[in-house]
Order: C-alpha cells, then structure tokens, then sequence
C-alpha cells in the first residue's frame, strides 16, 4: 500500500477541531460543506437515483460523525470520507439487488434517467451511462473515479485498499467494455 499523503495546514487544523469536544460541531459542519458535493457526485454515478444519493450522503456523513473518535487520521479526511461513502454506496446497491432480486437492478434504474428531472444530460450522456452501468460495482466505481472525478490511482488505491497495479486493470477493463457497448449499440 501506499504511503500517506502528507496533511495540508488546513486539513491539520480541521482535525485538529473535530478532535477537540468544543470545536467538533463547527468543524464537522464545514467538513459537511466542503465535502458534499464531490461525495454526492461520486455517490450519484453509482446509483443514479437523486432521492436514494441524498440518503446514502446523509448516511455517509452520520457515520462519520458517530466515527470521529476512531479517526486516527493515518490518511487525509477526504480518503476516510470518500471510504465511508463507498462502503455505505456499496451496501445500498447489494440491499437493492437482493430486494429486487435481480442483477439488472442498475439497468433498470439507468433506464429511468431520462425521466429524472436532476438528469441534464443529452442522449450521448445517457448511451454513457447505460454502458457504465453494465460493468461490475467495483469496476464501475474505478471508471467513475477516474473518468469523472480524474482521481489519481495513487488516490483511489487508498480510498480502496488496493493495488494501484489492480486499479489500472480494472480501468483498462472497464474502458474495453464500455467501448464495446457503445460501438455494438449504434
């Protein structure tokens, strides 16, 4: 695994109030605004769904909060987060399958994008994410990671737990399979 990035100033001090009793309630609200959006991002592309996104966010920042102690801040604030949000993405997505109890529950919700009036995308966007969907949880989360929020696989190894060596193969896979569906789909 790869070493830990080093702490900003900012991050320092943010970890810093979050550990104190008397500064956690300020400091976790500012972790709120500054992290909501990229993890909303990141949770969306896996579920497609606006209404069941602000969920697992809620329950992504709630875990952290009820966490905070067992931080032992080894890794940035953002990676903690963004494992937490893939955890509880992950969670979600298996819950569903099973309930449905099917493995086309993701089709099926992708489907549904061009009724979701949070979709703004045109069609190529929606043809894009009909092919993200029928790659693997796993393989899907790499792609959006990288294809989306350009994170380095350096980055992604840690929010995963990793190879960066595995996180590439999963990449190259995803970006064949994707290629396929769209060059068989026209």
């Amino acid at each position: 695994m790869s070493r830990p990035l080093p702490l900003d100033t900012d991050e320092k001090e943010l970890i810093r109030q979050l550990r104190q009793p008397a500064g956690r309630r300020q400091a976790f609200t500012r972790v709120v605004e500054q992290y909501s959006r990229p993890l909303y991002w990141q949770i969306r592309r896996m579920v497609y769904s606006h209404d069941d996104t602000d969920d697992i966010l809620q329950n992504t920042f709630v875990k952290a909060w009820c966490n905070m102690d067992t931080f032992r801040g080894d890794s940035r604030l953002s990676t903690w987060l963004y494992r937490i949000a893939v955890n509880e993405t992950l969670t979600f997505l298996q819950k569903q399958k099973e309930k449905h109890n099917t493995d086309s529950f993701t089709t099926t919700v992708v489907n549904g994008l061009e009724a979701d009036e949070y979709f703004d995308g045109d069609a190529a966007a929606l043809q894009l994410q009909r092919a993200i969907s029928t790659l693997p949880e796993k393989q899907r989360l790499v792609f959006n990671m990288k294809y989306f929020d350009e994170m380095k696989y350096e980055d992604m190894s840690r929010i995963l737990q990793t190879s960066v060596g595995a996180l590439k193969a999963s990449y190259h896979h995803a970006v064949k399979k994707i290629h396929d569906f769209l060059n068989t789909s026209d």
